[in-house]
């Protein structure tokens, strides 16, 4: 049956589309009220001379379909399908920053709390989404020092014969050592955590007071004073927490620029009146697709007035200028952008302020309605303080797309932000120390360490090590003993670890480099690894979400930048080896030649490729004649004596 046939037999209910290409891959998903009506309009509209629908129909071959029993169902199914299967002509989210949510492991024998910006099935509780980024380190903070829960790398699941620094500086109840602690103070403290981030604080408050004035009576009172300063802390927290969804200014606002084929989109967060952090979306090469037009039309939705190229995400009045000049489509872009962004987040705010109408609208209000239980609102706003905050989204995703694709130099502030976003630091990267392993054929390993500091590489702080205990070639065991060597010898002079350790090579070297830190307790030191050839970025206890950068993002290339220099420090370092091994297995081969004839050769000639090639009238001006004549015999099996002599 060819495609024309399949379309005729569509049934009229809704339900999602699928086009696939010869290949059988799907490139386009889309959802409908009428899946035969919609999928006819395609048609319709490439005999119309639509460009853009006409790119994706001449290569569709064939289309599946699934029916559902409504529309909500259709946009959630949509949704899903789209990031499965990830069709090259759907808008697919580029971001660059995901918001952190704080993690509690209920399914570990003793849970731990950590910072993730991914969310899992895997019997885990997480809250948030926070922002600002730093709030979720802030909260797994204060969760360490008020309830001594850890967030470090070491396996729970068996007992390790110490306890890390954590435990001495009385911030963690030490689990991964027999006796530190009892599985029922444990669990309490698990309990404590689990009221204070579900924000139950006053049943908390309420539990802490109770122990306290049983400690008390049982005249435990270090215990006692324990909670009291729980209590406390719990109370200074209640006074300047602001709960997400408590207000009704709780709005995430969009602005957007368009220009010259690229797209440029902001997103404000204001909570509580206040605008507390701004996220960045950005497009380049935008394909030729239908969905960036408002593919279906309902009775009752106005219809935007078109945009004028470059403006700033303000929809304005502009006759005689249709979205085919522009070559873009917002009522389309903001229905799939919203989607994907808000459909099936544990977080969805109370108001979206969008600076254009599209069709779907009301229904994916009502199914982020029924999905976040509590009334979710999308607006475009027209006048007043509500079109001022799209307006200032406007300018500023303009200020983006300038930074962006104009190419302008962000600052080293600004690029260190986006490091920490981009890799999950619990802190503003301030040092980093970059680590590389390499051969001289395939024997005498050397390694290199270079540093960046505070937005410069720090030659001073260079560092180069001769592997000493690894025989062999063994890139892991290599990068374990550097490692190891430069954290101990910190520890011993007391001087205070980098904001990141990076190591040049894949998850072998990031792991052996891990074995090294955790051998001298330091489970939390960040540390990610940038492999070769893919540029994927691998962040050591989230290897299995690496982090993918834009080709052109400021932070891959400063890490680029830290390893291309480390290896070029390394590579130098090879060069001086080799003239050293060169030297040794060589000239001291020679009779005659010891370590001082050999020095004074190698000065004068500059390498011993050049007193290879040496005449013995050469040779003789630096050595003895018995000595020139050995040379060159050695080198040339054959000695001319001058005068035939």
């Amino acid at each position: 049956m060819d495609l024309h046939e399949k379309i005729r037999t569509l049934p009229t209910g809704p339900g999602v589309y699928l086009y696939r290409d010869a290949e059988g891959d799907v490139i386009y998903v889309g959802k409908a009220k009428n899946l035969r009506s919609r999928v006819r309009s395609y048609f319709l509209e490439v005999a119309q001379a639509n460009a853009k629908t006409g790119s994706l129909m001449r290569e569709a071959v064939d289309l599946d379909y699934i029916l559902v029993d409504n529309e909500h169902e259709a946009l959630a199914l949509e949704n899903n399908l789209i990031k499965q299967r990830k069709p090259r002509f759907n808008i697919l989210l580029r971001d660059d920053k995901t918001y952190p949510y704080v993690k509690l492991t209920l399914g570990d024998r003793y849970p731990k709390v950590m910072v993730t910006r991914r969310v899992r099935k895997d019997g885990s509780l997480y809250y948030g989404p926070y922002f600002p980024g730093n709030l979720a380190y802030r909260i797994v903070d204060l969760i360490h020092r008020t309830f001594l829960i850890p967030s470090c790398k070491v396996d729970l699941s068996r007992y390790h014969p110490r306890a890390c620094l954590q435990f001495y500086i009385h911030r963690c109840l030490g689990p991964c050592v027999e006796g530190l602690t009892t599985p029922d103070l444990y669990a309490e403290a698990v309990r404590d955590v689990r009221l204070m981030l579900e924000g139950h604080a006053a049943e908390l408050e309420k539990s802490l007071d109770q122990r306290m004035r049983a400690a008390a009576a049982a005249e435990q009172f270090e215990l006692a004073g324990r909670y009291r300063d729980l209590i406390v802390t719990l109370s200074q927290l209640q006074e300047k927490q602001r709960i997400a969804g408590a207000s009704d200014d709780d709005v995430d606002v969009f602005g957007y620029h368009y220009e010259n084929g690229m797209l440029a989109a902001n997103l404000f967060h204001v909570r509580g009146g206040r605008i507390v952090d701004r996220r960045g979306f950005f497009w380049e090469d935008l394909p030729e697709f239908p969905e960036m037009q408002a593919s279906e039309p309902e009775a009752g939705v106005p219809q935007v007035s078109p945009l004028r190229p470059g403006s700033d995400g303000v929809r304005e009045n502009a006759p005689g200028v249709s979205p085919e000049e522009t070559g873009f489509h917002p009522a389309g872009f903001f229905s799939a952008l919203l989607k994907q962004l808000y459909i099936d987040q544990h977080y969805v705010p109370r108001n979206i302020y969008v600076p254009v109408d599209f069709p779907d609208r009301e229904p994916l209000a009502d199914l982020l309605c029924e999905r976040s239980q509590h009334k979710v609102e999308i607006a475009v706003p027209r006048r007043g303080e509500k079109r001022s905050l799209l307006d200032l989204a406007g300018q500023n995703a303009r200020q983006s797309y300038d930074q962006r694709f104009r190419v302008l130099q962000p600052s080293i502030a600004a690029i260190q932000q986006a490091l920490q976003d981009a890799l999950n630091l619990p802190e503003l990267p301030e040092r980093i120390e970059c680590f590389d392993i390499s051969h001289i054929q395939g024997a005498e390993t050397v390694a290199s360490m270079v540093v960046w500091e505070k937005g410069a590489m720090n030659k001073s702080e260079y560092r180069k090590f001769q592997v000493k205990t690894v025989a062999g070639v063994d890139d892991f065991a290599s990068m374990r003993e550097v490692v190891l060597r430069r954290y101990r010898r910190l520890q011993e002079a007391h001087r205070p670890p980098p904001s990141l350790v990076l190591i040049d090579g894949g998850l072998g070297q990031l792991h052996a480099a891990a074995a090294a830190l955790e051998e001298l307790g330091l489970t939390s030191q960040p540390l990610a690894a940038i492999a070769k050839r893919e540029e994927i970025i691998y962040v050591y206890g989230q290897e299995e979400e690496p982090v993918v950068l834009d080709r052109r993002s400021p932070v891959l290339h400063l890490v680029q930048r830290i390893r291309d220099e480390s290896h070029r420090f390394a590579v130098t370092y090879h060069r001086k080896r080799r003239e050293m091994r060169d030297r040794d297995s060589d000239l001291l081969k020679i009779p005659g030649v010891g370590a001082q004839t050999r020095t004074r050769l190698i000065a004068h000639f500059g390498s011993l490729r050049a007193v290879q090639g040496a005449s013995l009238e050469a040779l003789m001006s630096v050595v003895p004649k018995k000595t020139a004549e050995a040379i060159c015999e050695y080198f040339h099996s054959a000695v001319s004596t001058p005068g035939g002599g």
